[in-house]
């Protein structure tokens, strides 16, 4: 086909549109009856003009799908906060957080977030956050039912730079059009979501004047060099270090003294892989063979792996190869985003899992109960496939941005705060995380250089669960209170 006959084609084809479906509901929180109204749909993105003689905002660019949810009644904006929602991947939609912690409807597991039984349910969230602000999840383009308008090439929007400004400029768009602007404001993401969470910190400020009360990062990874294990990058060993002795403890593959209290277990496990570790790790060849040996035993000792498999791997413990070995001699693998996860594989002689056991027990669910959520009692009706998680989307992700270098947004959120002082952040971690290790997290933001009038301005809470600690519904039921109170809390009296 020519420039010309494309151009042609492309002009034939109907001009997309939003296309919005309000539905009305009410559900009981906290003994109370709360109304609430559902905003279902998209709305198209577009551009300025640069063309002379061309009206404004004549090119669409992408067509956004969310669904935003408002608490009826008479409540002024200008103190009920909106809370916009996004995932990560980075090609992942908004379900996780929406259908496991935050909206008013919750994809039933089992207690400890195990797969049940299909056919999957859909049930009342007694833990939903709609009591203390309303909500929008938001679909990044080629996730959910978010799709490049015609003539845009959806890779445009597959990177890290774009994707901040795109999801930027849909939240700019709907507190526009919704009135919102004097609300007290918040983003909550999870996993690449909390990545795009700081890069809005700084895109919004300066690019909308749009200054936020707080943003909450699930499962946190700001900087990509505390879990990037490459030759010559030491920092992951270090860090996961202490959530393999979490998952062992799990498992029950610690000695007996380490398996009385796993606080305790992990500050033992803390203070080992900062000091004697890290110093071993820093030496390199140049350590003696006695301190090589005594550094393995102690490995051992935190892992649950044998020391001479540790020798084998020159004192480094790459992710998977743990994920593998831990459990080996039970034929079984542990899970990435939740290592408290089993797995049942074609061997138990591979270098690394086949498959994540913690994946696996959430996509199934997940997607089942949204497809009918969003039909049968949303309303919207599409026949596009919604894009759950796109791992064509993760393996084409852009980070031009950061050629020969990590990514790392922590410095952007930083540079955040410093400019809006009442920038509150509450970090949301797992125990059982090989994904976003929480103790990466830690070192994040104690490298985060804040002044420390501001430090106060960061909070960091733990649940013994995983990367979605909310499937685990002890830790869901503790995280609707952490966030609870960090939204209020950040809200001026």
């Amino acid at each position: 086909m020519t420039d010309k006959q494309e151009k042609q084609e492309q002009a034939a084809k109907p001009e997309i549109k939003d296309n919005l479906v309000e539905t009305h509901h009410t559900i009981m929180l906290n003994g109370e009856s709360i109304g609430y109204t559902v905003t279902t749909g998209t709305i198209v993105l577009k551009e300025e003009a640069e063309k002379e003689g061309a009206s404004e905002g004549e090119k669409p660019k992408a067509s956004f799908f969310f669904i935003a949810y408002t608490r009826d009644g008479m409540h002024d904006p200008r103190t009920r906060p909106i809370t916009f929602s996004f995932n990560g991947g980075p090609g992942s939609s908004s379900v996780w957080l929406h259908l496991g912690v935050l909206g008013p409807r919750r994809t039933a597991m089992t207690d400890i977030g195990d797969l049940p039984p299909p056919p999957y349910q859909l049930v009342d969230n007694e833990y939903s956050l709609l009591d203390v602000t309303d909500l929008v999840f938001i679909d990044p383009v080629s996730t959910g039912y978010s799709r490049p308008a015609s003539g845009e090439k959806a890779r445009e929007f597959h990177g890290f730079k774009r994707d901040i400004e795109s999801v930027g400029d849909f939240i700019r768009l709907y507190t526009t059009r919704a009135q919102r602007w004097l609300s007290p404001k918040f983003l909550i993401g999870e996993s690449y979501g909390t990545t795009r969470a700081a890069g809005l910190s700084g895109y919004l400020q300066e690019r909308h004047g749009f200054y936020l009360n707080g943003i909450i990062l699930v499962s946190s990874i700001l900087d990509f060099s505390t879990a990037n294990f490459t030759a010559g990058n030491d920092l992951p060993y270090i860090f996961f270090l202490p959530t393999y002795t979490a998952t062992a403890w799990y498992h029950k593959r610690l000695d007996a003294e380490l398996q009385t209290d796993l606080r305790a277990t992990l500050d033992r496990a803390e203070a080992f892989a900062s000091g004697e570790y890290a110093l071993a790790l820093i030496k390199g060849a140049a350590i003696s063979p006695d301190e090589r040996a005594t550094i393995a035993q102690k490995l051992a000792r935190f892992t649950g792996l044998a020391p001479d498999y540790i020798e084998r791997t020159n004192l480094r413990i790459e992710i998977f190869r743990f994920a593998k070995e831990l459990l080996r001699d039970q034929r079984r693998s542990v899970g990435r985003l939740d290592s408290r996860f089993k797995g049942v594989e074609r061997d138990a002689a591979g270098e690394s899992i086949e498959n994540d056991p913690s994946m696996s027990n959430i996509i199934g669910p997940y997607t089942a109960t949204f497809y009918d959520y969003v039909r049968r009692e949303l309303k919207f009706e599409s026949d596009l496939p919604y894009e759950v998680l796109s791992l064509q989307v993760n393996a084409g992700w852009s980070f031009a941005e950061h050629q020969n270098q990590y990514v790392n947004v922590a410095e952007t959120l930083r540079k955040a705060i410093g400019i809006n002082p009442y920038l509150k952040v509450l970090v949301a971690n797992g125990y059982y995380d090989l994904a976003t290790p929480y103790y990466a997290t830690e070192y994040t933001f104690n490298h985060l250089s804040l002044d420390e009038s501001l430090r106060g301005n960061i909070s960091l809470t733990y649940y013994e669960a995983g990367h979605m600690m909310y499937i685990h519904i002890p830790s869901l039921a503790q995280l609707k209170t952490d966030l609870a109170k960090f939204i209020r809390d950040s809200i001026p009296a």
